[in-house]
């Protein structure tokens, strides 16, 4: 039976993807290191290393289906090394030209430039993902531009704002992401082909062009120098599948916020049959939400092990790079699950406008003090004009009194504001600033992204 949970049966979905479990098993994994052993040979062919029989019976037999697997295991116990079992029976089926399988390579190039053929398939998920998400978001966003609802700091209201307000902050939030993304990629997604040392000292004097050539046939970049103690890549995408986990966890916590009994302005996705207690049945309890957040956490804690893992001694430290096969693999597959549940999440969230209303009025007008506050200020001093709203707002809290009335019977605002003026200045939807012009600026901006006609950015 699988001992992790990305490979339950049952429940290996509810913390990673299919797409993402099916790049980084065990078989994907062995298969990138066959096609870059065929890629390799097929490059010392091209400037005459190796013949081009060889080469050619070398990209016939580097499918793993071909070779033993039972051997492969065996003489992983008794070499206790990663690669030579399979570059040996890689060898076998290749009959006479095993002998030029593996040539002036090292092992670390093979398995580095594997994991980053796994990484560059997983970026396309995550790009497509991120790209749904954000376009999901930027409509959430236009649908709630005027949906007026309180704005919270420190967990208690503060000044109104739109719910479409809100959502744009994620937008904005999660357009950097996938700028983070594409950017990262041509640093991310560099091959290895250095031999021992990082000299390519066992590649002839044709050795820059096999290296070239070896990685531009897989897809990828080639890097100035070797990069075996170099390991500020990996961490940048460890770091990043953090950063992206970690706003998908804000969003998805928010949610969780907002559906509270006593708040209840948003739930999650619900249909009938979804039970929230075994013993409870009243329960619609936001899982899908709950699920975001733990996997946010989870994402957050490889980075600082990433970080760790640079700190590696002279030309190679297989005791650090070597925690690459766990952080890459479980960072991929969480970060995977945590777009896929954010997507059902926001796809299917109910907004409840009513409620967002009903709620706006908790503090018998209070919401609006800034804009009671600035209006006096104008004639009395901003100083001032805070200590007569802050008064009447505690004596409010304290002896359960209405705010407006005590506002009103205050001989420094009569005079100055009469009932009518204030009841404006209370009205929650006169006060929201710029809410709506950003939620447009921020949805136009996302859509020009989305298409690739941004002229700041360039193409998407």
């Amino acid at each position: 039976m699988p001992a992790h949970i990305f490979d339950y049966e049952l429940f290996g979905d509810q913390f990673s993807a299919p797409e993402l479990r099916q790049i980084f098993d065990e078989a994907s994994m062995l298969q990138t290191w066959l096609d870059i052993e065929a890629a390799l040979a097929e490059a010392e062919a091209a400037v005459g290393l190796i013949p081009a029989s060889a080469a050619a019976e070398i990209r016939s037999k580097a499918k793993l289906e071909l070779l033993d697997l039972g051997a492969v295991k065996r003489g992983l116990a008794e070499t206790v090394h990663p690669l030579v079992p399979l570059i040996r029976e890689l060898a076998r089926v290749a009959g006479p030209a095993g002998e030029y399988v593996h040539w002036g390579a090292t092992t670390q190039d093979i398995l580095d430039t594997g994991l980053v053929l796994q990484l560059k398939a997983a970026y396309r998920v995550f790009r497509g993902d991120l790209v749904a998400l954000i376009e999901c978001l930027a409509d959430l966003a236009q649908r709630h531009r005027d949906t007026v609802m309180a704005g919270r700091t420190h967990g208690q209201h503060a000044l109104p704002i739109t719910f479409g307000f809100k959502v744009a902050v994620w937008v904005a939030e999660c357009l950097r992401h996938r700028e983070r993304l594409d950017q990262s990629a041509p640093r991310v997604l560099v091959g290895q082909l250095a031999g021992a040392v990082g000299t390519l000292a066992g590649f002839g004097a044709r050795a820059r062009e096999v290296q070239q050539f070896t990685l531009e046939r897989l897809g990828l970049g080639v890097p100035p120098v070797a990069w075996h103690t170099a390991r500020d890549s990996v961490a940048e995408f460890v770091g990043l599948a953090g950063l992206i986990g970690a706003t998908l966890g804000k969003m998805a916590n928010e949610v969780m916020v907002l559906q509270r009994t006593e708040m209840a302005e948003v739930e999650e996705p619900f249909t009938h049959g979804k039970v929230g207690s075994s013993t409870m049945p009243h329960k619609r309890n936001p899982a899908h939400s709950e699920r975001v957040v733990a996997i946010s956490r989870l994402l957050r804690q490889p980075a600082a092990a990433a970080l760790d893992a640079m700190v590696q001694l002279n030309e190679r430290d297989t005791s650090a790079s070597r925690t690459d096969w766990f952080l890459v693999p479980e960072s991929a597959c969480l970060l995977g699950a945590a777009l896929r549940w954010s997507l059902h999440i926001f796809r299917g969230l109910t907004v409840r406008p009513d409620r967002m209303a009903k709620n706006l009025d908790l503090l018998g007008g209070m919401l609006c003090s800034e804009a009671v506050m600035l209006r006096l200020g104008e004639t009395l001093g901003r100083q001032t004009a805070h200590d007569v709203v802050y008064e009447a707002a505690m004596a409010a809290y304290e002896k359960d009194l209405s705010f407006r009335e005590l506002l009103l019977g205050d001989p420094r605002v009569a005079g100055r504001l009469g009932p009518e003026q204030l009841d404006r200045l209370l009205e929650p939807d006169r006060y929201l600033g710029q809410a709506r012009e950003f939620v447009d600026e921020v949805v136009a901006r996302a859509k020009r992204r989305m298409s690739g006609s941004d002229p700041e950015r360039g193409p998407a």
